[in-house]
Order: structure tokens, then C-alpha cells, then sequence
């Protein structure tokens, strides 16, 4: 896992902690928590990932919401093989 790309080693933290549909979305102050990881930083590995279409966002109430989408799940499996 180490010689990962940093953009893919955090989408695997966020299919890891579950964050794998709308219903199971995370925001960015949740999922700095879960990862250890500055908001700022979060923030931009999120639009990394969403403009790669491996991470999606919806909104919940006033809040968004963030979860690794089917292409970021395929990403992920592709890293085991």
C-alpha cells in the first residue's frame, strides 16, 4: 500500500470506514475525524477524487455528504489485484 498514489490510499480509507453509498455518506469534519486528517487537506482530496468520479457528494439537509461511488469501489478492488 505504500507505493500508492496519497489520492488513493485516502479513497481506500473512506471505503474502509464505509462510506460506500449516499445513505452512508460522510461529511468533511466526520470523515477528518475518521482519518486523522486536517479539514483543509480533506477538502482537497475530496474534489480530487470527485472530479475523478471515484468519490460523489449529495446533500443532507443544509449539509454535504460524501461517499465513494461504484467507479472509486472498482478503483479500490483493483488495488488487491
Amino acid at each position: 500500500m505504500d507505493d500508492l498514489p496519497d489520492d488513493i490510499r485516502f479513497l481506500m480509507l473512506l471505503h474502509n470506514i464505509g462510506a460506500i453509498s449516499p445513505e452512508r455518506g460522510l461529511s468533511i469534519k466526520e470523515i477528518s475525524r475518521w482519518t486523522a486528517t486536517e479539514q483543509e487537506m480533506v477538502r482537497k482530496k475530496l474534489s480530487e477524487l470527485t472530479n475523478r468520479r471515484y468519490v460523489d457528494v449529495f446533500l443532507s439537509g443544509d449539509q454535504e455528504k460524501y461517499y465513494v461511488t461504484v467507479e472509486g469501489m472498482r478503483k479500490v478492488l483493483s488495488t488487491y489485484s
